[in-house]
């Protein structure tokens, strides 16, 4: 059979892959909510989610750095990678071990297109859709919660050292105006690096500093409050923002609690 992943590839794949070997959290997480847990042979250590499960399994590194030899080793069936979460260099030391499925995220659009992929080559269709109709309806009800409230501007912080923000093109930014918010660093690409002086940070009602992939914490709260007194800056669960598998079925109440906690007024 002929499979096509995210970057349009093509993929040979001759029975229901077995062994599976996932370099990406939020694609091994959606593998064990799709009921595919014992299939999953290889993970990465940042693979937290079920909270359990990398204690079951093979750890071959990172999702930048990784064991090809230990990856061999499992011989897998197929193996998951995203192409921003694995590197080029990766892809290619992987070359020859096994087919290799690749996702590309902009928007919840190929989030769906990915949960059904995984449904059709793992034959976990009803699974793979009865997961898509959950996250529909989970937005359904948060649109309809959204009618009614302001859309704030806000800034939304991914790094420190250097200072780094989600801008346009990336899934972040598509879940910030999911969650009803105004991305002030949308007329950039990608993750720009800033200044804590940036003109355009006057301009944002909130400043999120999310919790991955740097682990910002209180003591960096008290840092840009102490900057932007006028701000509200609050630490945000990084997962519901950027992880695009099951866990969007818990994004959209999260983001009901975030627009019912914010305190500044517009």
């Amino acid at each position: 059979m002929i499979y096509k992943d995210q970057l349009n590839r093509k993929l040979q794949i001759e029975e229901t892959p077995k062994r599976i070997v996932s370099l990406v959290p939020s694609q091994t997480e959606l593998l064990v909510d799709l009921g595919l847990e014992t299939s999953i042979v290889g993970v990465t250590k940042f693979c937290i989610h079920p909270k359990e499960l990398r204690q079951r399994k093979t750890i071959v590194g990172g999702t930048k750095r990784i064991k090809v030899d230990k990856i061999k080793a499992l011989k897998p069936d197929i193996i998951l990678c995203n192409k921003e979460e694995n590197s080029k260099a990766i892809i290619e030391s992987l070359s020859g071990i096994a087919p290799i499925h690749i996702s590309d995220m902009y928007n919840l659009k190929d989030a769906f297109q990915l949960i059904s992929s995984y449904g059709e080559i793992f034959q976990v269709q009803q699974q793979a859709s009865l997961l898509i109709i959950k996250i529909q309806q989970e937005r359904a009800q948060f649109r309809h919660y959204l009618k009614e409230k302001p859309k704030r501007k806000v800034v939304y912080f991914i790094w420190k050292n250097p200072w780094m923000v989600a801008a346009s093109n990336t899934f972040i930014d598509f879940m910030l105006n999911e969650a009803g918010f105004i991305n002030v660093f949308n007329i950039e690409t990608r993750y720009p690096e800033i200044s804590l002086d940036h003109s355009k940070l006057k301009d944002a009602d909130v400043i999120m500093l999310s919790s991955e992939p740097f682990p910002f914490e209180e003591k960096h709260i008290e840092e840009l409050a102490s900057l932007y007194p006028e701000k509200e800056v609050i630490l945000v669960d990084g997962e519901l923002f950027s992880w695009y598998g099951s866990r969007l079925e818990k994004s959209y109440k999260y983001f009901v609690i975030l627009q019912n906690n914010l305190t500044c007024n517009l």
